[in-house]
């Protein structure tokens, strides 16, 4: 399982994702973690997943696909932020039918975030009975 984390550490409501990175890679020693940055080609394997700050969310949430964002306005470049980074490689079909995006709303606490996303890592790195892993479903944004 590979979870790709986006953000900003220089605009504070834009940063949780990478905040909570540490702490996650301490839970969860197993998993691979990386930071992908902007100005880097992105690259995701069946079944990753994206961490990063959602707005317009009032908890951690899981995303199946990218039709459940609003996109952004776009002025100039520096408004490339990863949802059009995500939208781009789907259209040049590098991007997994099978993504996941683990949204974090700017506003909770960094605390209730490390829980949530961390449940949420928990149940999606658990393998089923047949031996493959699931794919975390219940927490999808309705």
């Amino acid at each position: 399982m590979m979870v790709a984390v986006v953000g900003n550490r220089d605009v504070a409501e834009d940063a949780m994702a990478l905040e909570l990175l540490p702490e996650l890679q301490s839970l969860f020693p197993k998993i691979g973690f990386k930071v992908l940055d902007s100005n880097e080609e992105w690259v995701f394997a069946s079944g990753a997943f994206v961490l990063d700050v959602v707005k317009g969310i009032e908890r951690v949430t899981m995303f199946s696909d990218l039709a459940s964002f609003s996109p952004p306005p776009h002025i100039t470049l520096h408004d490339f932020d990863a949802f059009s980074h995500l939208q781009l490689l789907k259209k040049l079909g590098k991007l997994p039918d099978d993504i996941k995006i683990i949204g974090i709303p700017p506003t909770i606490s960094k605390q209730e975030a490390l829980r949530e996303v961390g449940a949420i890592i928990a149940e999606a790195s658990q393998p089923s009975k047949s031996g493959r892993h699931n794919s975390y479903t219940d927490r999808t944004r309705e």
